[in-house]
């Protein structure tokens, strides 16, 4: 068993090292965002300061890995195999879990993840071990540390609300001292803020960054906590008087705070949530060295009381940790699509809203309007005019390719590191996460970014992302509930068994966001749109973003409806249920895309906009046409199938497969003329459309004729004359959609 266990081991540490980059792609949108949303320098430079501070603080953690070994469950009264068990449940769950929700582009926490996982593991096996315990001397309290789990739920609802809401108060005010136009407004003030703000990110570096680091030794922590009041007040005075010198030589202070406040949170990020990545795998390798040490081969008997000590962790495992945290910052491209989902929701003007609305956010857009409107009836004239004054948006295309400006990354930066310092005093266990979010969207609600035309859209994603959140925390308990018990139960196969699971799984997933990447290509196009102030050249984009996504509509078809027909003729159920599954899922892509382009076409010159309206909806008709179509063909054709019915006749096969055939070539003829732009094919292949609707026309009126005859099986009938129907408007769908797409192209 010796063997297997070291092999457990192994596997705890590889898997650590993946965890770290799963891990680092969800959590670097809590200290990159900011800097990233207000270009307050260039992307590597912003990956640069993040990768010093990721390196400071994994070098100065030590302490934080006690959470992993006593901080949930009460190990001494585990037996090694028990928590070896335990350990890489949690493991296996963590990695499925955070993938998935990165894959997503969803922000999660890595914390609540861990301590769920941890928990619902332990639970698993304290519930074994209740059950086969003969002495009633044990109890359920015996096995869970009960009260840190609690504090981690009610963390999780404070730390939601406040940073919300402290994040609106102080984004407002600071709007209104510094508006849109803060370089007229900093003259004296500047000092102040920058005093402000810098005192409570060095605070904040030293009591939660160097919180655990050698020289933060028990009197050190002594004597900054009996003389905070005076070491504030000092530093306040000091970063005040030198911000106001730096503003007066006219170096950007906003930026200043921005990157350090970037470093200050990259390095607590590292230090404190590095025990999330690596603290169970490490504390697997320490309970195998005390096995080996003192155990004596008892694996099922060796209690794990050296867990309840505190962690003594070598400097090169925490730097090499670091090292692999950075590379992962580099070239992770989910760590990018997660940066992205926080910066979209921040963002101060109208572009892509990745979100759809929803019908809770109506709701709370309504109500909340109307409440304002209600407020703000009896707020003076005066007042009104002054305030809305303060937040006029700037006209002079400075911040036009902004998400938002340095104000609000300064206040993004600054109240997130002293709502963790707060937290940290109040021995809260916050979530990075969940602080840097929440602040982010509260400022963002406060600067008027969230407008009549995105609040919905804004306030879904808001409500996703938080409902995530929680759903991480039950998805984490019940699945290393599940698989704990799996383990325990089935052993060593089991554990084998799960772990290849794990392995696949994991190259499934990667392998569909690369397949999603490539789906996702359209959206470099968008941005160009977006980013775009020449008129010819939003056209131009516009033209091929429209020429790409019908491209691709085409092409689908062109292999869903192959797949129908195939699946009807040859029986072949696996298709049929492979085609209808998609047809919805490419209908929802497609409406994301042709929300994309409305933003395009609001962009267009006004006379270009009137010319080409028309032609845009009514492609956009055809294409929703042709997905009914689909609909209406697969869902029959999967019944007659999925029920066993009686096969189509041979004769019908026969008359129908040729026309089959021409169809799925229309189509891929028609996806070659839009992509390649050769638009002056189209008439020829609308006249070899229209001759094809009338002999699909003819063969219908031939099995109608037939209907009255004697021995006809009425369900293979309809089925036959739907499948004939909606083929023949399919054709029809397709010769209106290159019609429009023809005179949108070429402006007839």
């Amino acid at each position: 068993m010796e063997t297997f266990y070291l092999v457990v081991v192994a596997f705890l540490l590889f898997l650590a090292v993946f965890d770290m980059f799963v891990g680092v792609s969800n959590d670097a949108v809590n200290f990159l965002s900011s800097a990233v949303g207000s270009k307050a320098a260039t992307f590597r430079t912003v990956l640069v300061i993040a990768a010093v501070g990721i390196l400071v603080g994994t070098a100065t953690s030590s302490g934080m890995m006690d959470i992993a070994r006593h901080g949930v469950l009460r190990p001494q009264n585990y037996m090694f195999s028990e928590v070896m068990c335990i350990f890489l449940a949690v493991v296996c769950a963590d990695i499925l879990i955070l993938d998935i929700f990165n894959s997503l582009g969803l922000p999660t926490s890595t914390t609540v993840s861990m301590v769920f996982e941890l928990f619902g593991g332990a639970s698993a096996m304290a519930v074994i071990k209740l059950a086969h315990d003969t002495t009633g001397l044990f109890s359920y309290a015996d096995y869970i540390n009960t009260e840190k789990v609690l504090s981690v739920i009610m963390a999780i609802f404070v730390s939601v609300a406040i940073a919300f809401v402290v994040g609106l108060v102080v984004m407002w005010i600071s709007r209104v001292v510094f508006t849109f136009h803060y370089e007229k407004h900093m003259k004296w003030t500047i000092g102040i803020f920058g005093g402000v703000s810098i005192t409570s990110i060095a605070y904040f570096l030293i009591t939660k960054g160097f919180g655990q680091a050698s020289f933060m030794t028990a009197d050190v922590k002594e004597w900054l906590a009996q003389n905070s009041a005076h070491v504030l007040l000092v530093s306040f005075i000091f970063f005040t008087a030198l911000t106001q010198v730096l503003s007066w030589l006219k170096v950007n202070v906003f930026k200043l705070i921005v990157l350090f406040g970037t470093f200050s949170l990259a390095m607590a990020f590292a230090g404190n949530d590095l025990v999330n990545f690596i603290g169970v795998s490490l504390a697997g390798l320490s309970s195998m060295e005390d096995m080996m040490a003192n155990g004596q081969h008892n694996y099922d008997t060796f209690a794990m009381t050296s867990l309840a000590e505190s962690a003594r962790v070598p400097i090169y495992y925490l730097i090499g940790a670091g090292v692999i945290m950075i590379i992962s910052l580099f070239v992770s491209k989910k760590a990018k699509k997660v940066i992205s989902t926080s910066v979209n929701l921040a963002k101060q003007n109208e572009g892509d809203e990745i979100f759809s609305s929803s019908r809770i956010a109506r709701r709370l857009v309504r109500m909340v309007g109307n409440s304002a409107a209600t407020v703000l009836h009896y707020v003076p004239s005066g007042v009104k005019q002054w305030i809305n004054g303060r937040f006029t948006p700037r006209t002079d295309g400075a911040t036009v390719d902004l998400a938002f400006d340095l104000v609000r990354a300064s206040v993004n930066l600054v109240l997130s590191g002293l709502l963790i310092v707060i937290g940290t005093t109040l021995k809260l266990p916050l979530s990075t996460t969940y602080v840097a979010f929440m602040v982010a969207m509260g400022s963002s609600l406060a600067d008027r970014a969230w407008g009549r035309e995105s609040a919905v859209y804004r306030i879904t994603g808001v409500i996703s992302v938080i409902g995530g959140w929680f759903i991480t925390a039950g998805a984490a308990f019940i699945t290393c509930f599940v698989i704990t018990m799996l383990m325990h139960y089935g052993g060593p196969v089991a554990m084998g068994a799960i772990v290849v699971l794990v392995i696949i799984i994991l190259v499934r997933n990667n392998m569909k966001y690369k397949d999603k990447e490539e789906t996702d290509a359209g959206d470099k196009l968008f941005q160009k749109i977006i980013a775009s102030k020449s008129d010819e050249e939003v056209l131009d984009l516009l033209n091929r973003h429209i020429a790409m996504t019908h491209s691709a509509i085409l092409d689908y078809t062109h292999n869903c409806f192959y797949q129908i027909t195939d699946g009807l003729m040859a029986e072949n159920i696996r298709e049929l249920r492979k085609a209808t599954g998609s047809i919805n899922d490419e209908k929802s892509n497609w409406q994301k895309a042709r929300q994309k382009e409305l933003v395009g076409m609001r962009k267009l010159s006004y006379d270009d906009a009137v010319q080409k309206n028309t032609w845009f909806h009514l492609a956009a008709n055809s294409i929703t046409e042709i997905f009914y179509c689909l609909k209406r063909m697969s869902d029959p054709c999967l019944e007659h199938v999925d029920n066993y019915f009686n096969p189509l006749p041979q004769t019908c096969k026969q008359q129908y497969l040729p026309v089959r055939d021409e169809v799925v070539e229309m189509f891929a003829k028609a996806s070659e003329i839009v992509r390649t732009g050769e638009y002056s094919q189209i008439d020829a292949l609308l006249a070899e459309g229209n001759s094809l609707k009338s002999r699909i026309s003819d063969m219908r009126h031939t099995e109608q004729d037939q209907f009255n005859q004697e021995g006809t099986n009425i369900r293979l009938h309809f089925l036959y004359l739907n499948t004939l129907q909606e083929t023949q408007e399919l054709v029809s769908a397709l010769r209106h959609l290159l019609r429009a797409t023809k005179r949108f192209h070429l402006g007839e």
